[in-house]
C-alpha cells in the first residue's frame, strides 16, 4: 500500500497528520528567537591588557609581543591581529569555524598564564569573546537631572558598584560595555618643599604607598589544640590608612605621609570624550547573547532600565535612556517580509482561481501553502535557527513553489475524472502515474538549496535559513502534493462523480450548443492556440530551424541577464535610522580637544535640530560624539525613520569644515 492509497483509505489520519504539522509549527514560531538577520560570526577572542601611563610603544614591547610569543601556537588558530595604545593594547585571535569558543577560551587563559614579566603597574589581562554577534544591540546614556551640579562622568564606580548587575542578570544580556566615565580615586598630593626639606624622592612615595596598601597571609600557627591563620591587613580603607603611611624611619625620627602630603578624593583621568545632544555623558552598550530573542530582550531592558530610574537613580538626580535599539528596524523589516508572503500567497490563489475556475479545486490546491509554510518552522525550530528577515524571504521564495506539486497532482486527476471515473479511482490512479515526475521536480529543487545548509564560512551561515526554509517547505509540499491533495479531491467530489462528460456536458459533442457567452472566448483562444502552434511549427521544422532556436533565445537569456544585472555587493545596503561618521584625526590630540570638536559638531547640526526640511534635509533627533585614541566617530538619528540617508551630505560638509579631519559617512 503506497502513501496515495493509504491517505485516501485513512482520510482521518491525513487530517490528524496536517492538525499535528499546524501545531506543532506555530509552537515552533512562537519559540524561535527573533533577529535582524542571522548570526553571522567568526568564533574570536580578545585579549586586553592596561598599563596606565605607558606609551604604545611601551605597551607593545613591554606586553604584547610577549602575549604574541605564547598565543601564535594555539590549536585553531587562523589569524593573530594586535594594536596598541597609550595605556592599553588589545590583542584579537580568530578560530576556525568549528571551534568551541569555550574551550578556546580555556586554551587562551592557560597559554596567557605561561607569559611572565609583566610590569609592575600593569593590570591582569582581561580576556573576552568578540565577535559579530558581540556588537552592542541596545545603547543607552546615563545623563544627569535638571539641577545636579555633579559631573555625570563622576557616577562611573557608583553605577559600577550599584547598577550594572541588574542589568547583566536579564535574560537574553550577554554582556556591557561602559565608557565614558571616571573611576573614583584616592589622590596624594605632594608638597614639594617638605619633601625637599625631609629628603624624600617621589620613588620612596609611590614604593611606600605600594607596599603599604596589601594584604599579606602569613601561614599557621598552632598553639594548643587551636591552629591559628595568620596575616597582615594592610588595605586601605579610609583616608587616615593613607596618611599614616611610614616614608622613613631611622629609629629617632619617623616621616610619615602626613608630614609631606595631603589625600583627597578625586576622579581618574579621562580618557575620552563622550558626548550626546552636545552633553557629556556615560554610555553602555548592551551586548545579547547567542540565540536570544532581541526583541523580548530589549523590552525587559527597558523594564528594568524605568525601574531602576523610578526607585533608585532618583534620589541620586541622574537617570538612563535608552537611545538606540533594534526593535523599530526588525520589526519594520519583518513586518514588510511576512506582508510580501502574505500578497504573494494571495496572489498564487487569485492565479489558481482565475484558472481553475472551481473554488472546490482552488481550495485544494491552495491548502499546500499554509501548511507547508507553518510546517517550516518546525525545522527551523529543531536545526536552532531564529526567526529573522533571511529566513523569512526563504519562505517568501518558496511560497510560489509550493503549489506546483499540488497542481501537477490535481491536473492529472482532473483529467482521469473526465474519463468518467469515480472520486476515489481518478484520485488514486492519478497521483500514482506523477508521482515519480513530481518527485524529480522536488529532488532538483531540493538538490540546489541542501548542499547550502552544510556550508562554512559566513555565506553558509548567512544563506542557511534561506536554505532550510526553501528545502524543507518544498518537501512537505510534496508530501502533501500526495496525501493531502487526493485525500481532499476524494472527499469534495464523492457527492458530485463525472460519470460521462459527453453526457452530462452536451456541448463537448455538439459545438453549436455552446453558450453564447464562451463563444468569444472560444475564437480568440483559438487564435492564440494556432499561432502557438504556428511558432512552433516554424522552430520544429528542421535540424537547423532547432538549432537556431536554442541559440537564439540562449544568447537573448545572456543579453537580458547582462543587461538586467544589479551592481555586486557583500549584502544590501538597507534603511536603518543611523548614519555613522568615522573621523581620523591627527595622532595626539587630548580629551579636551575632542570635546572641542565634539562641541563644535553638535554647534554646526543644531539648526537641524530645531527645524524640519532645512535646506533640504530631514530633521535630527539625536546626536552622540566619541573622541579618544582608539577611535573617534559621530553619529545621528532623524525624527523621519526612513530618510536617514539623506544626511550623509549634511555629515560630509561638517566634517569637511573641521580643520585637520578627515572622515567619511556610512549608513
Amino acid at each position: 500500500m503506497d502513501i496515495v492509497e493509504y491517505s485516501l483509505k485513512k482520510p482521518v489520519t491525513v487530517a490528524v497528520a496536517v492538525i499535528l504539522v499546524v501545531t506543532f509549527g506555530l509552537i515552533g514560531l512562537n519559540r524561535l528567537p527573533v533577529q535582524l538577520t542571522p548570526d553571522v560570526e567568526t568564533p574570536k577572542i580578545t585579549v586586553q591588557t592596561v598599563w596606565a601611563g605607558a606609551t604604545p610603544f611601551e605597551v607593545e614591547k613591554e606586553i604584547i609581543e610577549r602575549q604574541e610569543e605564547a598565543l601564535k601556537g594555539l590549536q585553531g588558530l587562523t589569524k593573530l591581529e594586535s594594536a596598541s595604545y597609550n595605556s592599553f593594547g588589545e590583542v584579537t585571535l580568530s578560530f576556525e569555524l568549528k571551534t568551541v569558543v569555550e574551550d578556546a577560551l580555556l586554551r587562551v587563559s592557560n597559554k596567557l598564564n605561561e607569559v611572565s614579566g609583566y610590569p609592575e603597574n600593569a593590570m591582569k589581562p582581561v580576556i573576552e569573546a568578540a565577535g559579530a554577534n558581540n556588537s552592542p544591540v541596545i545603547w543607552m546614556v546615563v545623563k544627569p537631572e535638571p539641577g545636579n551640579p555633579q559631573e555625570i562622568t563622576h557616577y562611573m564606580t557608583y553605577f559600577e558598584d550599584n547598577i550594572r548587575q541588574y542589568f547583566e542578570r536579564i535574560p537574553g544580556v550577554g554582556s556591557m560595555f561602559i565608557f565614558g566615565g571616571r573611576a573614583d580615586e584616592m589622590h596624594v598630593i605632594l608638597d614639594m618643599e617638605k619633601m625637599a626639606r625631609n629628603n624624600i624622592t617621589i620613588n620612596q612615595v609611590t614604593t611606600a604607598i605600594r607596599q603599604a596598601n596589601t594584604t599579606t597571609s602569613a601561614g599557621v600557627m598552632g598553639l594548643g589544640r587551636k591552629n591559628y591563620r595568620i596575616r597582615t591587613t594592610g588595605q586601605f580603607q579610609n583616608p587616615g590608612d593613607i596618611l599614616d603611611v611610614v616614608l622613613y624611619s631611622d629609629g629617632l625620627r619617623v616621616i610619615s605621609l602626613r608630614d609631606i602630603a595631603a589625600v583627597e578624593k578625586g576622579y581618574e583621568k579621562a580618557s575620552a570624550a563622550v558626548l550626546h545632544n552636545g552633553r557629556e555623558i556615560i554610555v553602555i552598550g548592551v551586548r545579547k547573547e547567542t540565540g536570544a530573542n532581541v526583541l523580548e530582550m530589549t523590552d525587559r531592558v527597558e523594564g528594568e532600565m524605568q525601574r531602576l530610574n523610578r526607585e533608585v537613580l532618583k534620589d541620586k538626580g541622574i537617570s538612563i535612556e535608552m537611545v538606540s535599539d533594534q526593535r523599530a528596524y526588525i520589526t519594520t523589516a519583518i513586518d514588510l517580509v511576512k506582508q510580501n508572503v502574505l500578497v504573494g500567497g494571495t496572489l498564487a490563489v487569485i492565479v489558481l482561481l482565475t484558472f481553475l475556475r472551481s473554488i472546490r479545486t482552488t481550495f485544494a490546491t491552495a491548502v499546500a501553502i499554509p501548511i507547508s509554510v507553518i510546517g517550516t518552522f518546525i525545522f527551523l525550530w529543531i536545526s536552532g535557527r531564529n526567526l529573522n528577515v533571511v529566513s523569512l524571504a526563504g519562505i517568501s521564495f518558496a511560497v510560489g513553489m509550493l503549489v506546483d506539486n499540488s497542481i501537477v497532482v490535481l491536473e492529472n486527476i482532473d483529467r482521469h475524472r473526465k474519463l468518467g471515473k469515480t472520486p476515489y479511482m481518478a484520485a488514486l490512479e492519478g497521483a500514482r502515474e506523477v508521482w515519480g515526475a513530481v518527485l524529480a521536480s522536488t529532488a532538483t529543487t531540493v538538490a540546489v538549496f541542501l548542499p547550502v545548509i552544510f556550508m562554512q564560512e559566513e555565506a553558509g551561515q548567512l544563506f542557511r535559513d534561506i536554505a532550510i526554509a526553501i528545502t524543507f517547505s518544498i518537501l512537505i509540499s510534496l508530501a502533501v502534493s500526495l496525501s493531502v491533495i487526493p485525500t481532499l479531491i476524494n472527499q469534495l467530489y464523492k457527492n458530485s462523480s463525472l460519470k460521462n462528460p459527453s453526457l452530462t456536458n452536451p456541448s463537448l459533442t455538439n459545438p453549436s450548443l455552446k453558450e453564447p457567452g464562451r463563444v468569444g472566448k472560444s475564437y480568440v483562444g483559438n487564435i492564440f492556440a494556432s499561432w502557438v502552434m504556428f511558432i512552433s511549427g516554424l522552430c520544429l521544422k528542421n535540424a537547423f530551424t532547432r538549432i537556431l532556436t536554442v541559440t537564439l533565445f540562449t544568447a537573448a537569456s545572456i543579453y537580458v541577464i547582462l543587461l538586467l544585472r544589479p551592481p555586486a555587493e557583500y549584502l544590501p545596503q538597507g534603511n536603518r535610522n543611523l548614519i555613522l561618521n568615522i573621523i581620523i584625526p591627527p595622532p595626539g590630540y587630548s580629551v579636551e580637544k575632542f570635546k572641542e570638536i565634539g562641541a563644535g559638531i553638535h554647534e554646526k547640526a543644531k539648526p537641524y535640530f530645531e527645524e524640519d526640511n532645512k535646506d533640504g534635509f530631514p530633521q535630527l533627533k539625536q546626536m552622540f560624539f566619541v573622541g579618544a585614541d582608539r577611535f573617534t566617530l559621530f553619529g545621528a538619528v532623524s525624527k523621519h525613520e526612513t530618510r536617514a540617508s539623506e544626511l550623509i551630505p549634511l555629515f560630509s560638509r561638517i566634517m569637511g569644515s573641521i580643520p585637520g579631519i578627515f572622515g567619511v559617512s556610512i549608513q
